[in-house]
């Protein structure tokens, strides 16, 4: 199955990072307009952000691994019009020296399209850039 990965080396804690990952306000602070995370293993996840023209999407998904501060994995939802419609993204966070490893996979068919992949590794370059500034800052 097609995927995008990234990976970033950050100072912060992974107590830190896991929280970036996994609260409203953290997701908030670097990935998405609004967010409601049922932080545990078969919680949901709501994630609403604009799209090009300015409108609301919202994904949601179902936490299929939780297991704090080192691994989460979220399947998101086949219908509606969101981003990540029918994906399955996944992070690994881990302590490298003394600094904090996240790793993410985001798999799905969505990205058998060249266009697609190409808007969404985009998209998650500038993502991890704003994650990197929040958690090194």
């Amino acid at each position: 199955m097609p995927a995008i990965r990234r990976q970033i080396l950050v100072t912060s804690a992974p107590r830190k990072v896991w929280a970036a990952l996994t609260t409203s306000e953290g997701l908030t602070s670097w990935l998405v307009d609004e967010a409601r995370v049922d932080g545990r293993k078969g919680g949901r996840v709501v994630l609403v952000s604009e799209d090009e023209d300015g409108n609301p999407t919202e994904d949601r998904g179902i936490i299929h691994k939780w297991r704090p501060t080192s691994h989460l994995e979220i399947t998101f939802d086949t219908v509606g019009m969101g981003p990540l419609k029918g994906t399955r993204l996944a992070f690994q966070v881990a302590l490298d020296g003394g600094e904090t490893r996240i790793a993410m996979v985001h798999s799905g068919t969505l990205f058998d399209d060249p266009d697609q992949s190409a808007r969404v590794e985009k998209d998650w370059r500038q993502a991890f850039g704003a994650l990197q500034a929040l958690l090194d800052g």
